[in-house]
């Protein structure tokens, strides 16, 4: 059974999953609108040239519609990507489409070339009820917009229970929706943190960090909505248990965020600037507690990632991921977004106590190795069989 599987332009965490997928038997192939993120380019949120040190364009099949043009957003280009997409259709003949998410013209246009050629539709998004703002009227709208736009899909790729959650609030059975977890390549990461374990003082020495100190690490962009200021504020009340935070990540704020480190934090933060993805999993290794503080995040990666070093995590309770992979006081905490004291009293409770770091990392573990590609194969399986299902096949 073919799949054309839509995305906009390469993504660190899709390569994988797709290389998984097919490998599982699934005949995916993805068509691309750019491939700009393939090669070096430039990334707003980090304020600096990118180039990943993964393969994102190898080992499965894909066509790209437009290359080297900017990734689609907004609604400009419709009636382009729908000319193209509709092309493409006809060309590789798929049993069904799989789309991402529905945030631009590229998905749109996807999603209405589908319906124009009788083909059933797999959905995939990161949307949760967290996600909604504006008032009675903005969301009124908001909810007669997705009730037609979900009537042409025929199974729902569920990230997790907020995305679930979304889908039926939205009025859609629940037969309809199939956990595929938001989930990154465990394997990988799992061996490369294996890998720096022996390595791991080196680089503690290169990092000018003294031995016994407490590790704290972030690792996202360097913008409002991740609220880096917040923690490191945090950090600034446990100069007493002397941590290191190590600041893994680059954008807009690094100036006013250096400043802020100075004056209530000094000596106990580190600026690391951009690190590729087969740099990350030995600072996953070195630290001994993971802190992502966004006061906005549809699901949050890194926590997948992080966890497969066998490390606890604190993330705030505007992040989606902690629905699924974070259990109060098992393997991490939850806090309110933008609440340092909160964040100092949850950080000091897990720097204090190795027994509950170990404890707790065992536990992320354990908890992420159940949430993975395999998972991901077989909710594509379930939704697939209930596609086949359905039309009668």
């Amino acid at each position: 059974m073919r799949i054309a599987y839509f995305l906009t332009h390469p993504i660190q965490y899709q390569s994988p999953l797709i290389r998984h997928l097919r490998a599982g038997g699934m005949d995916v192939e993805v068509i691309y609108a750019t491939d700009s993120t393939a090669r070096a380019y430039r990334d707003a949120g980090f304020g600096t040239n990118v180039s990943w040190d993964i393969p994102l364009l190898e080992g499965y099949p894909h066509r790209v519609l437009f290359p080297g043009a900017s990734i689609p957003s907004g609604l400009g280009n419709y009636r382009r990507y729908l000319a193209a997409l509709s092309a493409a259709l006809d060309e590789l003949k798929p049993a069904a489409v799989w789309v991402h998410g529905w945030g631009n013209a590229y998905p749109l246009a996807a999603l209405r070339a589908a319906r124009m050629k009788g083909l059933p539709v797999l959905m995939r998004g990161e949307t949760s009820l967290d996600c909604l703002h504006g008032g009675r009227l903005r969301r009124g709208v908001h909810a007669v917009v997705l009730l037609r736009l979900f009537r042409s899909v025929s199974q729902f790729l569920a990230i997790g229970t907020a995305n679930r959650k979304f889908y039926r609030h939205h009025g859609v059975p629940e037969e309809r929706i199939h956990l595929m977890p938001y989930a990154v390549d465990n394997g990988f990461f799992q061996q490369r943190c294996a890998g720096a374990r022996p390595q791991r003082e080196k680089l503690r020495a290169e990092l000018g960090i003294e031995p016994g100190r407490p590790v704290v690490l972030f690792c996202a962009k360097l913008i409002e909505v991740k609220d880096p200021g917040t923690l490191i504020r945090a950090i600034g009340r446990l100069g007493e248990l002397k941590p290191v935070l190590l600041l893994a990540g680059d954008g807009a704020l690094r100036p006013e965020l250096e400043k802020l480190a100075a004056e209530v934090a000094s000596g106990l933060v580190k600026f690391l600037g951009f690190r590729n993805q087969t740099e990350l999993p030995a600072l996953y290794d070195l630290c001994d507690v993971f802190v992502l503080p966004s006061i906005f995040e549809p699901w949050g990666l890194v926590v997948n990632e992080v966890m497969n070093a066998g490390k606890p995590v604190i993330v705030s309770d505007k992040i989606g991921c902690r629905h699924d992979l974070v259990k109060t006081g098992g393997n991490g905490d939850v806090f309110p977004a933008g609440d340092v004291g909160a964040l100092t009293d949850r950080l000091e409770l897990w720097l204090r106590d190795p027994g509950r770091r170990a404890a707790g990392g065992a536990e992320s573990l354990r908890m992420i190795t159940r949430w993975g590609f395999e998972q991901n194969l077989a909710g594509m399986q379930q939704a697939l069989k209930q596609t086949t299902m359905a039309n009668g096949d």
